[in-house]
């Protein structure tokens, strides 16, 4: 079964602990200036954004069919049966296709590094191949970050959602969005307000990247046939005009 993260952000204290220990576990700095910054960075995996007293964490959803993995020319990003979507340094080429295929802004590059590597959560995939949760569910002291099986998961938030309705936005982002991810979220406010996407289709974007790619060998023949077709004709100007110079050469001197 696949795992998932559940984020309730109506039990979230802005403790931010999931963030320290985020940046434990993949060997980052934290301290105080960083834990002020509210955005993803190569060097901040997830944050907890504050709007008054309501709270949001940001972090890659790690999609079931994820954009970034499905443009990536190397097979650098990977989805894993258990959940995670994975990186592999060793194969990145740095072309930076999936930073602009993924539909949640995740990947952060390391431009200021001499060997610059794709940086994102990859939902502590070393841990949960070993049978344990993600630091980040493991450090929330509330309860606000919940990891287990995703049926599971998905059942619990409808569950709360029908105890509390007025509580609750009445939607569980991530079940359904871009084809279901691996993390949901549950919220009072609408996830708009923290950034989210509304927007997006039930659809896996990674089809319509395939159907764009899978053209690509007409769109090629087609461009080879019109570019044939310009330097054909130029070249055709060019012998014409060629032709006319030289008759009008022969009318002037009299041959």
């Amino acid at each position: 079964m696949s795992k998932s993260i559940l984020y309730d952000a109506t039990l979230c204290i802005d403790c931010k602990l999931c963030e320290k220990a985020c940046a434990d576990r993949n060997h980052l700095p934290y301290d105080d200036k960083t834990a002020a910054k509210e955005k993803m960075s190569p060097h901040k995996l997830t944050y907890v954004k504050a709007k008054g007293d309501k709270f949001m964490r940001r972090l890659c959803m790690n999609c079931h069919e994820p954009t970034c993995a499905s443009v990536c020319p190397v097979a650098a990003l990977r989805k894993t049966p258990e959940g995670p979507v994975t990186y592999d340094a060793s194969r990145c080429i740095g072309c930076r296709y999936c930073m602009m295929a993924c539909p949640f802004e995740v990947p952060k590059y390391e431009w200021n590094s001499l060997l610059p590597r794709v940086r994102k959560c990859d939902m502590c995939a070393d841990r949960v191949v070993a049978g344990k949760p993600t630091a980040c569910a493991e450090a929330c002291p509330t309860g606000a970050t919940k990891f287990g099986e995703r049926d599971a998961l998905i059942a619990e938030a409808r569950e709360r959602i029908a105890k509390n309705p007025k509580q609750y936005v009445h939607h569980i982002y991530g079940l359904d969005e871009v084809g279901g991810t691996a993390v949901l979220l549950l919220s009072s406010v609408p996830f708009a307000e923290f950034g989210y996407r509304a927007d997006l289709p039930k659809q896996p974007l990674s089809m319509l990247t395939y159907r764009v790619l899978s053209r690509i060998p007409d769109l090629v023949a087609l461009g080879g046939v019109f570019l044939g077709g310009i330097w054909w004709i130029t070249r055709r100007r060019e012998e014409v005009a060629a032709v006319e110079g030289d008759e009008g050469e022969s009318t002037k001197t009299g041959k």
